[in-house]
């Protein structure tokens, strides 16, 4: 009997956009969200890759297979004078899921955050994902029932910005 298969986590590269896109889009498809991705490989090389990245993906594979991948950006607080990590994407494929894997994507991200020197690792989930929020709530995170957070985009976000343009901002 082969014990459990190894579980690498290490930074993306260039070579893993492939990869990354189709996780992402594995990802979509859980939230039932699809219709909502329009990354391709070149965006994702170009935000990730390129002269300035947005964001860090650290990808996990078991046995050598990608088993799933976190994304994530800084942010800062104002009130801890600290930055922070947002994690914007977790994601872990059905056949890796109840092997540690989640977790072990978060304790590096969170590792990540104590070297950096950081206050604060936060994230999102959507409020139906129960097997996410339990999840989380098992690993100490909380949720922050009092915050609502907001979103603006397309032409809500383009005419938001004419507005500062015209008055000089």
């Amino acid at each position: 009997m082969s014990g459990p298969a190894a579980l690498t986590i290490a930074p993306a590269t260039a070579h893993d956009v492939p990869l990354i896109l189709a996780l992402i889009r594995e990802l979509a498809d859980y939230e039932q969200l699809s219709d909502q991705v329009s990354a391709t490989e070149a965006a994702l090389r170009a935000s990730l890759f390129g002269e300035r990245p947005a964001a860090e993906v650290l990808v996990a594979r078991s046995g050598g297979e990608p088993a799933g991948f976190a994304l994530f950006f800084p942010n800062y607080s104002t009130f801890l004078a600290k930055p922070g990590i947002y994690l914007e994407d977790l994601f872990v494929r059905p056949a890796f899921r109840g092997q540690g894997i989640g977790k072990a994507l978060l304790a590096s991200v969170a590792a990540l955050a104590v070297a950096r020197g950081c206050g604060r690792f936060e994230w999102s989930v959507l409020d139906w994902n129960e097997p996410a929020i339990g999840f989380y709530r098992r690993l100490g995170a909380r949720p922050l029932d009092d915050w609502t957070m907001f979103r603006i985009t397309g032409a809500e976000l383009a005419a938001l910005a004419a507005g500062a343009a015209r008055n000089g901002s």
